[in-house]
C-alpha cells in the first residue's frame, strides 16, 4: 500500500500501518448528533493536551500496537456501520488517516472527535469531524487552533463543553464571531459532568435564543460515569 506525506509516521508510533490503539468497543453513541445510535469506537493512545476535566486519562499511554488490517477486523465483528475515531488526541498519530480512509472505502459512516488544537484540513472529507474548541475552564484555551474553523464542512460539528457561565459567554461570543451557526448545521454545547447544572446550561441557551443543540453524555447516564468501554 502506497503511503503519501500525510500518513506517514515516525517510529515511535510503531512505524507503517501500525496504531497505537487504547481499546476497540461497541457502545452507544453518547454524544453528537448521533447520540443514542449504536456505534463502534476505536479510541488512540496518546494527546497532546491536558484539560482539567479529562474522563480519559488513561489513553494518554495506555494502549498497544494494531496494524490497520486488524484494526478494521476488530471493527467488522460488531457489525455496525458507524465508526468513531477517538482519544485520546486522535491526530496525533499520523496514521490514523490511512485507518479513515480505508473504513471509508469500505463504505463505513466514519466520524472522528477532535481537540482542535492539530490541522483538520488533512482529514479525508468524507469524515465527518467533531471539533471541541476548548473553553477557558479546561485550561487549553490557548492550544486552540483556530484557522481549522475555515477547513469545517456543513455537515461536521462544534462542540463546546461549558464548566462554568464565563465559559458559556465565551463560547456565545466566538459562535457568532465566526458565524458558526452558519458555516456548519451543528453546534453543540454540553455540561462538564457534575460540574454545572444541566438546566443552568439549558436555560442560558434558551435565554439568549441561542442555535444550538445542548447534549450530555448519555453513556454516563446508561452506566456509572467512571466505566471503560461504553
Amino acid at each position: 500500500m502506497i503511503m503519501d506525506n500525510n500518513t506517514r509516521m515516525d517510529s515511535r508510533f510503531g512505524g507503517n500501518e501500525v496504531l497505537k490503539i487504547n481499546e476497540i468497543f461497541y457502545s452507544i453513541q453518547g454524544e453528537s448528533t448521533r447520540a443514542g445510535l449504536p456505534c463502534v469506537f476505536v479510541r488512540l493512545t496518546y494527546c497532546n493536551i491536558r484539560c482539567v476535566y479529562c474522563d480519559t486519562e488513561y489513553a494518554f499511554y495506555e494502549g498497544k500496537d494494531m496494524q490497520i488490517d486488524d484494526i478494521i477486523d476488530a471493527i467488522a465483528k460488531y457489525e455496525c456501520n458507524m465508526v468513531e475515531i477517538t482519544g485520546g488526541e486522535p491526530l496525533v498519530q499520523e496514521n490514523v488517516h490511512l485507518l479513515m480512509k480505508e473504513l471509508c472505502a469500505k463504505g463505513y459512516e466514519v466520524l472522528i472527535e477532535t481537540g482542535g488544537t492539530l490541522p483538520i484540513d488533512v482529514i479525508d472529507k468524507r469524515v465527518k469531524v467533531i471539533m471541541d474548541i476548548k473553553t477557558p475552564y479546561s485550561k487549553m484555551e490557548k492550544k486552540n487552533r483556530y484557522e481549522n474553523i475555515q477547513f469545517l464542512k456543513s455537515v461536521d460539528e462544534v462542540k463546546f463543553v461549558i464548566g462554568s457561565r464565563e465559559d458559556y459567554d465565551w463560547a456565545r461570543e466566538l459562535i457568532r464571531k465566526y458565524d458558526l451557526t452558519g458555516m456548519t448545521a451543528h453546534v453543540l454545547m454540553s455540561p462538564v459532568f457534575d460540574k454545572i447544572e444541566n438546566i443552568e446550561l439549558a436555560e442560558w441557551i434558551l435565554h439568549d435564543r441561542l442555535n444550538v443543540r445542548f447534549q450530555l453524555q448519555m453513556h454516563k447516564y446508561i452506566w456509572h460515569p467512571e466505566t471503560r468501554g461504553v
